[in-house]
């Protein structure tokens, strides 16, 4: 899909956050983060939160927790951003939490080990150096790898490895291939880089329709391996484009061709951010499946405006200053920022202890709906980190 003239028009003059309007969102992130530093140091914020305010969870306690990371990782963005010991010692107090989670297998038959250890282990190792983490990173990238499929080549997302009904990948695991990638730089075994390749080789041939709209989830055949069909378990039908599944490609393809420099990926990257772009409502934040827009009475999902903020951001060091998307895709990603930062913060709610109203963890499941969510906190503190450190270095 091409961007939309209309598109081009409303993103085609330079857009950019103030210094001020920098300074003033991320104080306030950083205020709030503090607070939150001396409450869950090991307990960490669920998913999402209840009347705006998150209520605690331990590592590994429920299903759930495949978000614990995002706030380890939030830690880390924060003391990067400040270089106060406070935040570094509670992450590194948290990394024994991982470390016992991934050597005993507590709640980890899933895919999302990316989720819970770049953000942990990879960011711990980025940041110090240390050895535990890099080790703790390197058996949650073993474990992944476990839930290969070589019939199909794809790592299986959830459920039981020998269940047929559970033979699919979903499109969030474009930002867990990170840690394999990641494994094979720190130990120098290629397997990890290869699992990797297939699976997101194999994810871009299936989840982009025709249309450059996603899939959430695709289904193969277990005895043969054949792609059979797409589905939604988050959106709102199998047909439309759950917003914050098309924004974990709006990240995640950008991040394959970082590690890969395969330029398919730019192309897939133009596609669905077109696709992102294109739907996006006239104050820039997306409702929670791309099929809504203004006057559909719908709610917003502000995580997903900030995953694909964050996506754009990392693309936008590999596309060439002569295309003509690039500045239009800068434009629109500091345009989105613009809205988050005036409309969607939780500035003026000062019992809150989330960063970002408005987002939907699932809204076909009644759940955390019109909420903070950990993960539309951690990316939006991730753009902010991004924008004010131009040399900052990923944790994905």
């Amino acid at each position: 899909m091409e961007l939309l003239q209309t598109t081009i028009e409303k993103f085609k003059n330079t857009i950019r956050l103030t210094d001020e309007e920098k300074l003033s969102a991320t104080h306030e992130a950083l205020s709030k983060i503090d607070i939150n530093s001396k409450i869950f140091i090991d307990t960490y914020p669920r998913a999402a939160s209840i009347n705006n305010i998150y209520p605690g969870t331990k590592n590994g306690e429920d299903w759930d927790d495949w978000t614990v990371g995002f706030w380890t990782g939030m830690l880390w963005l924060s003391y990067e951003l400040t270089r106060k010991p406070q935040y570094r010692k509670v992450a590194e107090f948290q990394m024994r939490a991982y470390k016992y989670r991934i050597e005993n297998k507590i709640h980890v038959n899933h895919h999302d080990l990316g989720f819970l250890f770049s953000l942990s282990a990879v960011a711990q190792h980025t940041v110090t150096g240390s050895e535990v983490a890099k080790e703790v990173g390197i058996k949650a990238a073993d474990h992944l790898i476990g839930r290969f499929k070589e019939k199909g080549e794809f790592i299986q997302a959830w459920g039981d490895l020998n269940d047929p009904n559970a033979y699919r990948l979903i499109i969030d695991c474009n930002m867990n291939v990170p840690l394999l990638f990641w494994a094979t730089e720190v130990t120098g075994n290629p397997i990890y880089r290869e699992i990797a390749t297939k699976h997101i080789n194999t994810a871009a041939k299936v989840v982009l329709r025709e249309d450059s709209s996603t899939h959430h989830t695709y289904y193969f055949d277990p005895a043969t391996g054949n792609p059979l069909k797409g589905v939604t378990a988050q959106g709102f039908s199998d047909d439309s484009a759950w917003a914050r599944g098309q924004a974990w490609g709006v990240y995640g393809f950008p991040l394959a061709y970082s590690y890969t420099k395969d330029p398919k990926f730019i192309t897939l990257y133009k596609k669905v951010t077109n696709y992102f772009l294109n739907k996006l409502p006239q104050d820039n934040v997306c409702y929670w499946d791309l099929v809504f827009s203004d006057g559909s009475n719908q709610e917003r999902d502000t995580s997903a405006a900030a995953i694909a903020v964050c996506g754009i951001l990392e693309m936008d060091q590999y596309l060439e200053d002569s295309d003509p998307d690039k500045a239009i895709y800068m434009n629109a990603a500091h345009a989105i920022m613009k809205s988050l930062i005036e409309k969607y913060t939780t500035k003026d709610l000062d019992h809150s202890n989330g960063l970002l109203t408005q987002a939907v963890y699932s809204k076909p499941h009644n759940s955390g709906i019109n909420e903070c969510n950990i993960w539309g906190d951690y990316y939006f503190l991730e753009a902010l980190v991004r924008i004010n450190k131009k040399n900052w270095k990923k944790y994905w």
